[in-house]
């Protein structure tokens, strides 16, 4: 075998590794997403969409060579709902390029790993999440309604509820998941316990809110200024999600303040509440991140300046 041959083998064997573990991510995290579902218009759809959130930080991991990953994972989740049909191939598409569109609009726009810059929440809100979804939201909906299986009249609550699933899964899904290398518990023992409190005042604060009769939903907010401003997207990110998910049961159990209503009513104020949550977290984070790195930069330019005032002092010969 020749040498060139032999060095390509480990390199597409590493990257057909890494398609196979995105695609069963995707299906993984799918099959949970289903879980939550609902059926609009005789549609199936989610309020949150993990496996685009998957998708996107896999994109901005390894690159495009692993949008394969994506395909099989969107087949795979569409085989475990029903048999897949011409239908669901425009579907597949659509699920492929949203993520794909999200991705190099991203690099474009110069978007770090870290979201440590408010430029960067703003790119991962809109660049990554609200934007890009439109595609697999319109593929989606209009496939359906060509082959005859959605009305045209719910058009637009199915894509709706469409896009609003696929950008939760963005903009929740995400950030998680590029925070996870930086994760680990402070050594400072106050601070840890701190994180401690500050999860389990998320989830006392979420299920209050998202089970009581009385319309609270509001008093998840200071948990996650509290968890961004200190913790920035590390605590932010993760208390953002668990409040999605806890609500998002809550409103398929048509439980607390989702009770007596439409679906229709149900899922605009899910999504309003996922959103504005996302929100909150994601721009409010980097822009502490923000601000923390330029106190460190300019303490650390002070530090050099007073080490060059230093030097340059000259020193009085003792007596």
């Amino acid at each position: 075998m020749p040498t060139v041959e032999r060095r390509r083998l480990p390199g597409l064997l590493a990257d057909t590794l890494r398609i196979l573990a995105v695609a069963v991510a995707y299906w993984g995290t799918g099959q949970l997403g289903l879980l939550l579902s609902v059926t609009v218009g005789g549609a199936t759809v989610t309020p949150l969409w993990p496996p685009t959130g998957i998708a996107v930080a896999a994109l901005l991991w390894l690159g495009l060579r692993v949008w394969p990953g994506i395909t099989l994972g969107a087949y795979l989740s569409i085989e475990s709902i029903s048999d897949f049909d011409a239908v669901d191939t425009g579907i597949l598409v659509g699920n492929t390029l949203a993520p794909v569109c999200a991705y190099l609009l991203l690099r474009r726009a110069g978007f770090r790993l870290e979201i440590d810059r408010l430029r960067d929440g703003l790119a991962l809100v809109f660049l990554g999440g609200l934007l890009p979804m439109l595609v697999s939201a319109s593929i989606g909906t209009s496939m359906l309604v060509v082959t005859g299986d959605l009305p045209r009249g719910d058009f637009w609550s199915v894509w709706s509820a469409w896009w609003a699933g696929d950008a939760m899964g963005v903009l929740l899904v995400t950030p998680v998941l590029l925070v996870l290398p930086q994760l680990s518990m402070p050594a400072d023992p106050y601070r840890s316990g701190e994180a401690v409190l500050l999860l389990a005042a998320c989830g006392a604060a979420t299920t209050v809110a998202a089970y009581s009769n009385l319309s609270m939903l509001f008093l998840v907010f200071p948990v996650l200024i509290w968890a961004s401003v200190r913790f920035q997207h590390a605590g932010g990110a993760p208390c953002a999600l668990l409040v999605s998910v806890v609500a998002i049961h809550a409103a398929t159990d048509q439980s607390g303040p989702f009770a007596d209503h439409t679906l229709f009513e149900i899922m605009v104020n899910l999504q309003a509440l996922n959103g504005s949550a996302a929100l909150t977290v994601l721009l409010l984070s980097a822009l502490v991140a923000e601000q923390n790195n330029i106190r460190l930069r300019i303490e650390q330019v002070c530090e050099e300046l007073a080490e060059v005032v230093e030097r340059l002092t000259p020193r009085r010969p003792k007596d």
